[in-house]
């Protein structure tokens, strides 16, 4: 642990300077909800108490039990490693890069398995979109996310090269949820913007699992998955929560989808509503027909 701790104690400048951001961004939060409020523009403050809620129960999780999983999930991956990155100035950069691709799959995974969108589709579940949104993050998040970086480790990054690569991904994607800012040009075939994570986040049908990436669109331009904003967008996820409350944000889709595998008629089908994308049905498959929109 000596070890790990000097590694993460090389990039101790980048945490300083994502904390300071993260700091702004609270404040820009609290700033568009007042301004937002005074304006009559805020639909629901319910909607904001409970990103708010969940953000405080995430940010609590994730700096103890939940953070330590993490960490040491990806040690324990260490010694499997194939290759071992050598620092330079360039580390940082190439390890933010990988991320960003790293991040692109583990997004799209998490919209089209089932088990990993109960998680993700917290985050999705707001009917509103404005920076308290980019709070609204499960409390499984940690639990489950450190699985996918693993290949960076196998790749040969450090634990800390690859925490500081996603910290940095994540970073970014705070100032995009937003509503105030309009195109960017050339920018949205390059760049995560605002207006590409508003069709990200939208139920429309053309919008529904499109723009994954995290700084670069440039995967989803690659991979067949980019879809500019052409209409306007109708936020949050086809089969509402209807709820408030944060327990019920974080978990209807997790009890959902038990209720589903107890009523399955065959194994296969059960392991179907657990793996298979988001709404499919086991008579969807019997009848011929394509899965739901969820």
């Amino acid at each position: 642990m000596d070890q790990l701790e000097s590694e993460f104690a090389v990039y101790e400048a980048v945490f300083q300077a994502t904390g300071i951001l993260g700091l702004a961004f609270l404040f820009s939060v609290v700033s568009e909800t007042v301004w937002d409020v005074a304006r009559g523009r805020r639909k629901s403050y319910g909607e904001t108490l409970a990103n708010g809620s969940i953000a405080i129960v995430s940010a609590l999780l994730e700096r103890t039990a939940y953070g330590l999983v993490f960490v040491v999930g990806l040690l324990i991956a260490t010694p499997l490693a194939v290759f071992h990155v050598p620092q330079g100035w360039w580390t940082i950069p190439v390890a933010v890069l990988v991320a960003d691709f790293t991040y692109y799959w583990m997004h799209r995974c998490e919209h089209e398995v089932r088990l990993f969108w109960a998680n993700h589709s917290v985050h999705h579940s707001s009917p509103e979109f404005n920076f308290s949104t980019a709070l609204r993050i499960s409390w499984m998040d940690a639990l489950i996310e450190w699985v996918f970086f693993i290949p960076m480790i196998l790749l040969g990054f450090s634990v800390a090269e690859t925490v500081v690569g996603l910290v940095v991904v994540v970073a970014y994607q705070s100032w995009i949820h937003t509503e105030k800012v309009g195109k960017l040009g050339w920018l949205e075939g390059v760049l995560n913007t605002p207006s590409v994570h508003r069709v990200h986040h939208g139920s429309n049908a053309r919008y529904i699992d499109k723009n994954y990436g995290g700084i670069l669109i440039i995967w989803d331009r690659m991979f067949g998955t980019y879809q500019p904003e052409v209409e306007p967008v109708a936020y949050g996820i086809t089969t509402p929560v209807n709820s408030h409350n944060p327990l019920v944000i974080n978990f209807k889709e997790y009890t959902n989808i038990w209720r589903d595998m107890r009523h399955a008629e065959s194994w296969t089908d059960g392991v179907g509503y657990l793996f298979r994308s988001p709404g499919w049905r086991a008579e969807d498959r019997q009848d011929g027909k394509k899965p739901a929109q969820r």
